[in-house]
């Protein structure tokens, strides 16, 4: 579950971590008003639960209000890897001589806590892992284990912290660490954590991921606006109105639409796509014994999916019968209608019921099946999927 930048902030005053003072604005009008009363200039960052926001333009620097109004109307038409901003963080603009990186995490390799720091901060820390991975600097922890003054002053003399702030730099690593333990996180990062023209150390950014599971051993979160929500990023319009009809539903970046049948087999779909050159647009999981209803309304969402250029259903019947699944369809393509190319194949529970139900369907309304090819276990599920790669390339070049 991550944090708004401002969100994470909140957590790091808590824990003494130094940070610039913060205002949030949700339009043009209070930006302006918020430059106004400051009369300082000023930086605006775009709060979205994604990364990626100075590459996407959604960072500005200002001298006055007038200035901070004009590029606010340009940050609040921004959508940020297809999230809108729709607040802004206004803080003073810092002079900055030196950035570095702090951030703790879980080895999942160990089992264990890893604080990670680094003397070049303000990139993406797996770049300078890969191309540098001598400026990283790693000590791991067991998960009741305490974080030490003296371990936390080592680091900072390792990335480089001036001598004269080696104990505020530790102090730092240190309650970074304890803030990471306290709310159950998955991740807590400074980047960059800033050295000034002034000589002070300030949390120019906070990234913080909570563990959604635990947050309700932190009622005190709801002091600070912060609830459960989704796991790493807010949610597109389909994974919302997905989990308002209970559909575990991903939205990915390719142009095929995946309508599995159960999470394993739906996996298994998505391999097909990859290897036969396709990009799936979706993970979506039906869950066991899905009634009709639920398979039409998992249609729904990939029909209605602009990116989606074909549908490619993969049905295994086991707990799952293929006949509902063939009954949900029917009742999709008679409620709401297809407007896109679909291949599917069944196998498994019933598949020979399925089948059936497709042809007398069709024999009775042959327009409902224009768009579809409807296949039973006579045809290698390797063939769909390549006939779902072919279809979207013919899509994709109309």
């Amino acid at each position: 579950m991550r944090l708004y930048e401002f969100e994470g902030k909140e957590l790091f005053r808590k824990f003494k971590i130094p940070v610039s003072d913060g205002r949030i604005a949700h339009t043009p009008d209070e930006v302006y008003e918020i430059v106004s009363e400051l009369k300082y200039p000023v930086v605006l960052k775009s709060q979205v639960l994604t990364g990626g926001r100075g590459k996407a333009s959604g960072i500005k620097t200002a001298d006055g209000a007038n200035e901070a109004r004009t590029f606010a109307e340009q940050l609040f038409r921004l959508k940020i890897k297809g999230f809108p901003v729709e607040q802004v963080l206004i803080e003073p603009r810092l002079e900055i001589t030196q950035e570095y990186y702090l951030g703790v995490t879980i080895d999942r390799a160990k089992y264990k806590l890893v604080v990670i720091a680094s003397g070049e901060g303000g990139v993406d820390i797996e770049e300078t892992a890969a191309k540098t991975p001598d400026k990283i600097f790693k000590q791991s922890l067991g998960i009741e284990e305490e974080f030490y003054s003296f371990d936390a002053l080592a680091i900072a003399k390792k990335i480089g912290i001036p001598t004269e702030l080696l104990k505020n730099g530790a102090a730092i690593i240190v309650n970074l660490y304890n803030l990471f333990r306290k709310y159950d996180a998955k991740l807590v990062e400074i980047n960059p954590l800033v050295l000034t023209a002034d000589g002070t150390l300030n949390a120019a950014d906070s990234r913080v991921s909570l563990d959604d599971d635990a947050v309700f051993r932190h009622p005190e979160l709801r002091e600070l606006g912060i609830e459960k929500r989704h796991e790493e990023g807010e949610m597109s319009p389909r994974e919302q109105q997905a989990t308002d009809w209970g559909i575990p539903y991903l939205d990915l970046d390719g142009d095929i639409g995946m309508f599995p049948g159960g999470a394993g087999f739906g996996i298994m779909g998505n391999d097909f796509i990859h290897y036969y050159g396709g990009k799936p647009a979706n993970f979506m999981d039906s869950g066991g014994g899905p009634s009709p209803e639920r398979i039409a309304r998992m249609l729904v969402l990939l029909d209605e999916n602009p990116s989606v250029k074909v549908i490619f259903g993969a049905r295994f019947g086991g707990i799952s019968r293929c006949d509902d699944f063939a009954r949900g369809v029917l009742m999709f393509l008679k409620d709401h209608g297809l407007s896109k190319p679909m291949v599917m194949r069944m196998t498994g529970n019933m598949w020979q019921e399925g089948v059936r139900i497709f042809d007398e369907a069709k024999k009775e309304n042959p327009d409902l099946f224009k768009h579809v090819e409807a296949h039973g276990i006579e045809t290698p599920i390797e063939e769909i999927s390549k006939k779902a790669v072919e279809l979207a390339a013919r899509e994709g070049g109309n």
